[in-house]
């Protein structure tokens, strides 16, 4: 009923697996399959059985079941073929990016700490210019070009201009 376009996926998630069981848990993904969920997710399966339980239970939902990769997670990381051979058709890896962050961030703060400069964490840094363009950066100076009439200031700000030079 909360679909309001077809491009729309809703993926149904639970938790119910580590308060209730993974019975139970099951019991709610196959609720969301009938319900129109279009992507099945039960987090916190503890073990590659259990993972395997999960996808051949809902197997038969023919819709597609989510696993959630977390590094330190509850859940057992598999490389992407044992994944597909358990039954999963996505992935998701959000806490991975930032703990790569992490860690980046305490090296090079530490080196700063302990040597007073950036040139031992030279090779580990992003070209600057190419980071910034890598952000969306491009844009804002695509639109500052496209928008920015520096010759056109409004009065009051010609006269503060004027007297700060």
């Amino acid at each position: 009923e909360a679909r309001s376009s077809p491009d729309f996926l809703i993926i149904a998630r639970t938790d119910a697996r580590t308060a209730l069981g993974l019975d139970e848990a099951l019991r709610r993904a196959r609720a969301f399959a009938a319900a129109g969920a279009d992507i099945l997710f039960v987090e916190a399966p503890e073990s590659e059985a259990e993972m395997a339980s999960i996808c051949s239970s809902l197997a038969d939902t023919g819709k597609p079941l989510l696993v959630n990769c977390v590094e330190g997670g509850k859940t057992p990381l598999c490389s992407k073929q044992r994944l597909i051979e358990l039954g999963y058709q996505l992935a998701i890896y959000p806490a991975t990016g930032f703990l790569a962050m992490g860690q980046a961030l305490t090296k090079v703060y530490r080196n700063l700490s302990e040597a007073g400069d950036s040139f031992g964490v030279k090779s580990d840094l992003a070209e600057f210019k190419g980071f910034c363009v890598s952000m969306g950066f491009q844009q804002v100076w695509d639109f500052d070009k496209a928008h920015a009439d520096l010759e056109a200031l409004p009065e009051d700000a010609e006269k503060k201009s004027a007297s700060t030079s």
